[in-house]
Parts: C-alpha cells; structure tokens; sequence
C-alpha cells in the first residue's frame, strides 16, 4: 500500500514538474493506472459539466474536429497526389501528416459514436431483455467503456512523454513533434469518457422515469 501512495505521488510530482523525461518514468509504477482511473473518471465528469454548460461546444466538438481533420487530410492528399505527378514535386511531409490526422479523426470519432450510443448498442438484442436486464447492459457499456478509457489514457501517455522525452521530430518535418499528435490519442479518450459517465446518467435517469431505455441507432446517426 505505501509503495503504492509513493508512486502516486512520485507520478503527481513529476507532472508538476513538467519534465517529460520524469513523466515517462514515474508512469512505469503500476500506480500508474490509479493515478489514470482519478484522471478518467474524475476528469470525465468535469469534461461532461463542461460540455452541459456550454451547448454549443456539446453539440458541435467532435463533429467539428471530424471535419476538419477529415478536409485536412484530403486536400493534402488531393495536393499532393497532383504535385506529384503532374510537376514532379512532393512535399516530404505529405505522407506522414495525413496518419497522424487520421489517428485523431478516429478516436474523437470513437468518441463521437459513444454519444450517439452507436458502439457496443446491440440494440435488437437488448429490446428483449426487461427493463433491469437492459439497464445492466447499458451499465456494462459504461464500465467497459471506462476500463479501456483507462488502459488507453495510461499508455498513450506514457507514449507522449516517451516520444517527448526524445525529441522525436515528425519525418517530413524541421520542427514539428510527434508528441502533439500522440498527445490528442488520451485527450480523445477523456472526451469519450465524458461521453460514456453521461450516457450512463442519463440511462439510470430514464430508468427512474419510467422512459424507453433502448434506442435504434446507427453508426454516424443524428443527434
């Protein structure tokens, strides 16, 4: 237990300190993961009283950093591909920013598809199970959900302190770091904990009231 609240500690001091080098290896402790289970479910909260007060931001966050990246990504693509064969030029980051981009679109999309209920739904299925029995799946999404948050947050931190540690430049690039990138991978998973901590509330809301707690959706869907 004291190894345990000295690690904590050790990892909480060593964020303080900004270093990215210290950050890499204080998150070796195994009290790594508690350290990330406070900041999931903790931070997811505080993420969701955000995104209530603000609902505009609520409404259009994922869905504006999909599209953005999404045209980033193409007209690079799009650029590029005629630079190339046209007028034999090719800007030699132009192959390795685009990953990267779609390594953000996919997990704030992760995100986005947890909102509207769209992953782990097994709608069909749930619609014939009792109102306790759908309940009870809804929760296991939660906790499911929550539990990879909190693998993914803990390792891909590691990973941005790792990758900040050593400077490690984008290919392609003089001056942009792999770490900003790698960076948006736990800052995605904090959002869709945010989304997964208000999924759940509102489930056990609906199941007070009285309300439909299974829903048809489908990837992508409206909200």
């Amino acid at each position: 237990m004291s190894s345990m609240f000295e690690g904590v500690v050790a990892i909480l001091s060593a964020f303080v300190s900004m270093d990215a080098f210290v950050i890499s290896e204080a998150l070796g402790h195994p009290a790594a993961y508690i350290v990330g289970l406070f900041a999931v479910l903790v931070g997811g909260y505080l993420i969701m009283l955000l995104l209530r007060a603000v609902p505009l931001l609520d409404r259009h966050l994922e869905r504006s950093v999909l599209i953005v990246t999404y045209l980033i990504i193409s007209t690079i693509i799009f650029v590029e591909v005629i630079r190339r064969f046209v007028f034999q030029v090719q800007a030699p980051w132009s192959t390795t920013i685009p990953p990267y981009l779609f390594l953000i679109m996919t997990w704030v999309g992760c995100a986005y598809n947890t909102k509207l209920r769209s992953h782990l739904s097994f709608s069909e299925l749930r619609a014939n199970l009792g109102r306790k029995g759908q309940l009870a799946c809804l929760t296991l999404d939660a906790v499911l959900w929550l539990t990879f948050a909190l693998i993914v947050v803990v390792t891909t931190t590691k990973q941005t302190a790792n990758s900040a540690a050593n400077f490690q430049i984008l290919l392609g690039t003089d001056n942009v770091m792999q770490w900003w990138f790698y960076a948006c991978v736990p800052i995605s998973w904090m959002i869709l904990s945010a989304r997964a901590i208000e999924n759940l509330f509102e489930d056990f809301a609906k199941y007070r009231s009285g309300k439909p707690l299974v829903e048809m959706n489908a990837i992508g869907g409206g909200d």
